[in-house]
Order: structure tokens, then sequence, then C-alpha cells
């Protein structure tokens, strides 16, 4: 039973064809599988994994946040272009930006929460409110990473080196939070009453403030977690850049959205597994980063990448109707019909 529910789920079809398209470039190119292809893939990888589990969260309870790219440049560019004079530890980077992206994050989340609001409206709001406080208060521009900093940046776990072209690539030390963050987020959603909260929210609001879940309480923290965990993100990633890039996340909201609805997450909410969203976000960076090993052209990245997001999210929407369809079924059982008339099992 558990095999054929498996067989059945949208993680198990994701995984196949990451699978086979892993089996298809390397017998065309025969360098997918050499060690610094695969630490490159990990490397482009880590930053939007970890980006995905905080906008899991929020999809899970049927909202979308779109402003954590923007926290994570602001974060990002003021920590370390304001910074760099007064603090030597890593550690206090980290932590000031971290204290950016909560308090943009619990403004999300108590809007949001509290007001009602559409989270789409609102993280946009934020997002360009963020973007303009670096645009027009910082004078945002490409910045020299500061010492502590880039030392950092140039720790490595390991090296692999190509056989054939002699190219190397380190793996950051950036891919051990991936990890732990990956963990949190699996722990969260399957072993904590907060988890099951996000989940009964995205299946209906009102049935989770009748089982006692503080919704409110639980909007909040998924918020402000997205916005202190982007704050975090941000600096991470100029540490892999080796310099501040003010504009470089800008757009890779829309490849986690899609990350994490190819992995079957419900952008209707209730649904959705940290498996699924990393499978997602596995499936369009390899994509991202092997075509031109396939022989096509850069040119085509946007497309091949576009064209797997509109038929992953079709196949999952359809995959949806046909479960509620079943599910009508089920009920309509017993001469009683719910959410279904009587011509829906024709």
């Amino acid at each position: 039973m558990n095999l054929q529910k498996t067989a059945k789920s949208t993680e198990f079809y994701v995984a196949l064809i990451i699978l086979l398209l892993c089996m298809v470039i390397q017998i065309k190119s025969g360098q997918f599988l050499t060690g610094n292809n695969l630490v490159d893939i990990v490397r482009a990888f880590s930053v939007p994994a970890m980006f995905c589990i905080g906008e899991m969260f929020i999809i899970i309870t049927g909202g979308v946040d779109v402003s954590f790219p923007a926290i994570a440049s602001l974060s990002m560019f003021v920590v370390c272009s304001q910074l760099e004079d007064v603090a030597s530890n890593p550690l206090i980077f980290f932590g000031v930006a971290m204290v950016i992206g909560l308090l943009v994050g619990i403004l999300n989340g108590v809007i949001i929460a509290h007001f009602k609001f559409p989270a789409l409206i609102v993280t946009l709001g934020t997002s360009s409110i963020c973007f303009g406080i670096m645009q027009g208060v910082f004078k945002s521009r490409e910045y020299p990473l500061c010492a502590p900093l880039k030392e950092l940046g140039e720790m490595k776990l390991f090296s692999a080196t190509n056989p054939v072209s002699g190219l190397t690539s380190n793996m950051p030390v950036a891919v051990l939070l991936m990890i732990l963050l990956i963990f949190l987020g699996w722990f969260i959603l399957n072993r904590t009453m907060l988890g099951r909260g996000i989940y009964a929210i995205g299946g209906d609001v009102k049935a989770a403030q009748r089982a006692g879940f503080n919704v409110f309480g639980i909007l909040l923290f998924i918020y402000a977690f997205s916005g202190c965990m982007a704050g975090l993100i941000g600096v991470l990633r100029s540490t892999m850049l080796l310099a501040v890039h003010p504009n470089n996340l800008e757009g890779m909201e829309m490849t986690v959205i899609a990350a994490c609805v190819l992995g079957g997450v419900r952008m209707t909410g209730g649904k959705g597994s940290v498996l699924g969203a990393m499978l997602g976000m596995a499936l369009l960076t390899i994509v991202d980063n092997s075509l031109i090993l396939l022989g096509i052209s850069t040119v085509w990245q946007k497309v091949f990448t576009g064209a797997i997001i509109i038929i992953g999210t079709a196949a999952s929407a359809i995959q949806a109707k046909r479960n509620e369809r079943k599910l009508a079924i089920k009920m309509n059982e017993g001469g009683k019909w719910y959410g279904c008339n009587p011509t829906c099992n024709k």
C-alpha cells in the first residue's frame, strides 16, 4: 500500500524525471557525473534550496512571499557596507542581517495575519520598499567583501577536479547550513504541533481555529522565519560570490516558487513536503546548469526552464483535481452527495 502511494506521489514523478534527465545528459556529454560538475550543481542549488524552506511554509498556509530576495539583498548590503569598519567577527554580520530580515518578516506577518491582507500584495509592497531603501538611502552598488566575510567565503569543504578539462570546483561551507535548514524544515513540518498548524491553516483557516491552533501566531512565525532566514542567506550568498552584488538575487522568487509547486506544494495550501520542494529545485538547477552539456545554447535556458515550470505546474494541478474528484466520489458512497453533483461519476 505504501509503495502504491509513493508511486502516485508528485515527489516520485519528479525524482524519476531527474534520474532520466541525468542519464540523458551523462550519455550525451559524458561530463555530468564528473566531480567538478556535481560540485557546481550543488553550489547553484544551495542558496535557492535554503530559500525554499521558508517559502514552502508560507505556500502551505495558502499564502505566497515574493519579498525574500529583496530582504536578503537589503540585509546583505547594509551589513557588508556599514559594519566593515566596526566588526571583525563574521557572526556579527550574520546576526545583524538576521535581525533586519526578522523585522521585515514580522512586518509582513502582522499585516497579513492581523489585517488579513493578501500575502502577494503585502510582500510585493515590502519588496519594493526594501529595494527602494537599498538603492535610495544606501546608494547600493557592487561592493568589495570585507576581510572577515571574505576569509569565510574562501573556506571550502573539499575540491573536485575534472580529469578531462582540468577545471576545479570548490564545495563551500555554506552547504552545511543548507543541510541544517533542510533538516530544520523537515522537523518543524513533521515532528511539531507548529507543523500541524501550518498544514491545518492551509486546509481550512476556520477549522484550524476551531481545532485550537493560534492562527495569528503561526502566520507571524512563518513570515518572521522567512525574513530572518532571508537575511542570513543574503550574507551567505555574498561569501560564496566573494563580493556584494545588490541585484544578484532579484527575480529568484519565481524560481523558488516554481520549484515548490513542481515538487507538489499546492498553491491553494494544505499540502507539500520538504522532499518535494528540494526535488523541484534540484530539477530546475540541473536544467539550468546542464544545457551547455547537451550542446544547447544558454540563450534557450529560460525557455526550457519556463516550459518545465508550466508542464510541472499543470501536472500538479491535474493531479490535485483528480484527487479531489476521487474524494468527492468516495464521500458520495451511501447515497449522499457532498461537493459532487449526480453526474460526477460519469
